[in-house]
């Protein structure tokens, strides 16, 4: 399963916020970062339980009872971008009238530029009819690319910028075209370094497949082989290793979770690491398994096998959310049967239950937050 949820600006706009024809002034930013606590930052991808307006409201100050950061995760608008990164754009508003909320409920903010479709990796998202069948070649995909990423830099300035979700999963796909992301990975990246050496600049990888525990995307390699050449291809130019992890994709329950499961990733670098999302069911839904001890487990797997390691930490949802509301705002958003579907897989991950009621994962993730 890849990256869910990419829908949220979307959400948030039907639920009147964020489309607003002007950004919010922005509050200030905290005094003393979570960033520089020396502690893992804990947080959420801001995905309410219902697309309206008093959902998104709900959900923000309950992320900022349960954690410190939020993951805000746009789409590329490649018509705003492929001339220039300066011009006026809906999804910058958007961005910004994300982050008034998040500021006003004490939260930062961890960003992911992300070219892709968020519930299949294995093509791009929102391409405009005359660059159907681009590549990560075609010279209008890198300029918008590189102007959005530099745009976004300007406009918020985060302290972890990501340029691209789980991206391996797109380079089991087309192999052919991964050299293209790499090149245009560095690029970014040297221009990032040379307004803001401080950020923190990485891409996220997709840990069950890359451990090839999806038989149809191993190619014959063996389970727990991992594909060590898909990340190491970006050094030097990984400023800390992220995954994501959604085991109960692979896993018939969190006690399958072998005990050294995260443990490849001590060893093989000594940079800080970082989880961009995941999460593990609490009620089995179409092929998949999962209950509430579930979710504990997963989260102990986690916290013990890697925890001190961890920069931040992202839960894909504090709170389930409802299909059929989701459903209705994607067909609207022109999405996919398929997508819809997918999305519905994911949809008791939660660790409260729609209507804010606690799962037992809750206290287990509170107490890592603030022992």
């Amino acid at each position: 399963m890849k990256a869910i949820l990419p829908i949220v600006l979307g959400v948030l706009g039907a639920a009147g916020l964020a489309c607003a024809s002007a950004p919010a002034t922005l509050p200030p930013p905290p005094a003393d970062s979570v960033f520089d606590a020396g502690r893992t930052a804990y947080g959420f991808f801001p995905s309410p339980p219902q697309p309206t307006y008093e959902s998104v409201l709900e959900t923000f100050q309950a992320m900022g009872e349960h954690g410190d950061i939020v993951l805000v995760q746009p789409n590329i608008p490649w018509d705003d971008f492929i001339d220039g990164s300066e011009g006026e754009s809906q999804t910058i508003t958007d961005i910004r009238n994300q982050l008034v909320l998040a500021r006003q409920h004490g939260l930062e903010v961890v960003l992911v530029v992300d070219p892709l479709n968020g519930l299949n990796r294995r093509e791009f998202f929102g391409l405009p009819d005359e660059l159907a069948g681009a590549t990560f070649a075609t010279p209008e995909v890198r300029r918008a690319f590189r102007n959005f990423t530099l745009r976004v830099l300007h406009e918020i300035g985060p302290r972890y910028l990501g340029l691209a979700s789980e991206i391996n999963t797109y380079a089991d796909a087309h192999p052919e075209d991964f050299a293209h992301f790499l090149s245009l990975y560095r690029e970014t990246y040297a221009a990032i370094k040379a307004e803001a050496p401080e950020t923190q600049v990485f891409v996220t990888f997709q840990w069950e497949d890359l451990n090839n525990l999806f038989p149809g995307a191993a190619e014959g390699r063996p389970a727990y082989s991992v594909n060590w050449d898909q990340v190491e291809a970006f050094e030097p130019g990984l400023d800390l290793w992220v995954i994501s992890s959604y085991p109960f994709a692979a896993f018939s329950s969190a006690d399958e979770i072998p005990d050294d499961y995260y443990l490849p990733l001590l060893d093989r670098t000594d940079k800080p690491l970082a989880v961009g999302e995941g999460g593990f069911t609490s009620r089995p839904i179409g092929p998949f398994r999962g209950n509430p001890e579930d979710q504990v487990g997963y989260l102990a797997a986690m916290h013990d096998q890697i925890g001190e390691r961890l920069s931040f930490w992202i839960y894909l949802l504090l709170s389930d959310f409802d299909p059929d509301g989701y459903a209705a705002a994607m067909r609207d958003q022109g999405r996919s049967q398929v997508d819809i579907d997918t999305l519905g897989m994911f949809s008791a991950v939660g660790l409260r239950e729609s209507d804010g009621t606690p799962k037992a994962a809750l206290a287990v993730w509170d107490g890592f937050r603030k022992p």
